[in-house]
């Protein structure tokens, strides 16, 4: 059974940082290309960051510059550094094996 956890999400004020973390069992990361999406209230799920199994990677317009994705296979492990945050980057984040399997998500509200 393939499970993904997400942690690190919270509160924090406008121009902090988070870094959220994804550890996957029943899965071997090694072999996916990985993800993190994000759902506002309101607004569909979209994505925020991409990285391929060869270490590629891609962002949204919005987060380039300030949000950094990066994966330890050998922990099974994928990590979204968020800096510079603002109110509009409060969501629920997800973390997204392509394409079968999510996490159950993080709340990361960004808020004075």
């Amino acid at each position: 059974q393939v499970q993904l956890v997400e942690s690190g999400g919270g509160l924090v004020q406008p121009g902090g940082s988070l870094r959220l973390s994804c550890v996957g069992s029943g899965i071997n990361f090694r072999g996916w290309h990985m993800a993190w999406y994000r759902q506002a209230p309101g607004a569909q799920r979209e994505l925020v960051a991409r990285i391929s199994t060869g270490g590629s990677t891609n962002y949204a317009e919005s987060v380039k510059g300030r949000f950094t994705i990066s994966r330890d296979n050998a922990k099974n492990m994928v990590f979204l550094r968020m800096d510079s945050l603002k109110p509009e980057d409060t969501a629920v984040y997800y973390c997204y094996a392509e394409a079968a399997y999510w996490g159950q998500g993080t709340q990361v509200t960004v808020s004075s």
